[in-house]
């Protein structure tokens, strides 16, 4: 790996001496032709997500050189279609899009397609779903140009939102017409995004296989590795053991280590424990003897896992040998909170709320019993009383000590405004029979 790094900052080096004053140059040249020092970025870009650390300062430069010769150049380069697409590729690759603006308004000869350049412009400005089946339509018309993997890139991004299925042909149309580059690493990074969301594990852990095998020194390869933790997590009953060995066998046991780590701290916040446990066992295992710090954060999240399984103890024992002060503020957190739920789930219950408890005579319970028993005889209802509205006001109104009170004015008002309308609609019921 460190000789293909040397032999890409090599390459690099004297392809960049071709662009400063003073550097190397084709005899009769005096700036390297725009769609060359478009090719030099394309290399810098693939040679950074093939893990060539020293490229990502050169990409930069890049960048910046190709836009101010953009700005520079005379019209006349344009007539040349591979210029056209070096301008337009270098767009879509991270370039400055007020270039884009300033080429278009110059461009009086025709030489870029307005179609192009239009739904460029919305999807730079944020607005390409406005334009989302023409960017597709555009990407398929394009395929087989040179900017047709990465029109394909960017209409699979503006898809992704609408329809996921159709995301992933375009994706995959990307990744395939542009093997070993930035396009297909990306390409396979936002595939595996998608599945995760749609739950389409088969298709995404196809894409993490993939990914591992070509990219795993890309510095983007953190962002997959939380996506494929998110993915196995999310959908642990689709997930078989063998198939998370299998992919993260690619790789090497310090990477194998930190995600197995990632995905016992996940699983154990969703409170998947057979899952959380099997990571955190995996990634102590790779921590040969156990007894580093790695082992022990291993054994942290399996205790956090644990809390709520029959082994509790043991989970709080693993909890009490992390100390405190190794772990990140969320994961102290997480300590805190373990340890919270393990100490209610062992505390002893209160004796006193063992024993059955009594239900205390309430004020009105005598009379109460008293009244029922009045209602419950034949024909029985309570003296004075013409009907169970009344009879239920009645008992309302009695004291503990069985006298009468007064009702409530409210509540008198509220009886009487109820019955008023109560009897206005019969008289119009009767009327209308009539």
């Amino acid at each position: 790996m460190a000789r293909k790094q040397h032999r890409h900052s090599l390459v690099l080096a004297l392809t960049l001496g071709m662009l400063v004053p003073g550097g190397v140059r084709a005899e009769g040249q005096d700036v390297l032709p725009l769609y060359k020092m478009l090719r030099s970025l394309e290399f810098i870009q693939d040679s950074v997500v093939a893990g060539d650390s020293s490229a990502g300062e050169m990409q930069r430069f890049m960048l910046a050189t190709i836009d101010e010769r953009l700005r520079n150049v005379d019209k006349a380069v344009f007539d040349d279609d591979r210029n056209v697409d070096a301008a337009l590729i270098y767009t879509m690759s991270g370039g400055n899009p007020a270039t884009l603006e300033y080429l278009m308004s110059r461009d009086v000869n025709g030489n870029f397609d307005n179609r192009v350049a239009d739904v460029l412009r919305k999807y730079l400005n944020g607005k390409g779903l406005l334009v989302v089946n023409t960017l597709a339509d555009i990407a398929r018309e394009y395929r087989d140009k040179p900017i047709g993997p990465y029109l394909a890139l960017v209409a699979g991004n503006v898809m992704s939102g609408k329809n996921p299925t159709a995301a992933l042909k375009l994706y995959d149309w990307a990744r395939l017409t542009a093997p070993g580059t930035i396009v297909e690493e990306s390409a396979l990074r936002r595939s595996l995004a998608l599945c995760t969301d749609a739950g389409l594990v088969p298709s995404g852990l196809e894409y993490a296989r993939r990914y591992t095998r070509r990219f795993l020194h890309s510095p983007y390869a953190s962002q997959f590795a939380d996506l494929f933790v998110q993915l196995v997590v999310d959908h642990d009953s689709a997930v078989k053991q063998q198939d998370i060995v299998d992919i993260l066998s690619f790789m090497d046991p310090p990477r194998q280590r930190e995600i197995y780590l990632r995905m016992a701290r996940r699983a154990a916040i969703a409170g998947k424990s057979d899952l959380a446990t099997l990571a955190a066992g995996r990634a102590q295992a790779i921590s040969n003897d156990g007894s580093d710090a790695f082992g022990a954060l291993a054994g942290f999240y399996g205790g956090v896992a644990g809390v709520s399984t029959p082994a509790l103890q043991s989970a709080v024992n693993n909890l009490d040998q992390m100390p405190a002060g190794e772990l990140n503020a969320e994961d102290r957190a997480l300590r805190d909170a373990a340890k919270a739920v393990a100490q209610e789930i062992l505390r002893a219950p209160d004796p006193v709320s063992l024993g059955q408890g009594t239900v205390p005579n309430l004020p009105n319970q005598q009379s109460t019993e008293h009244d029922a028993a009045v209602t419950n005889q034949p024909g029985g209802q309570l003296p004075g009383t013409a009907g169970v509205e009344e009879g239920a006001a009645a008992s309302a109104a009695l004291t503990p000590e069985g006298g009468r009170q007064e009702a409530d004015p409210s509540f008198n008002a509220f009886v009487t405004t109820s019955r008023s309308k109560l009897d206005a609609i019969d008289g119009m019921l009767k009327q209308e029979s009539h």
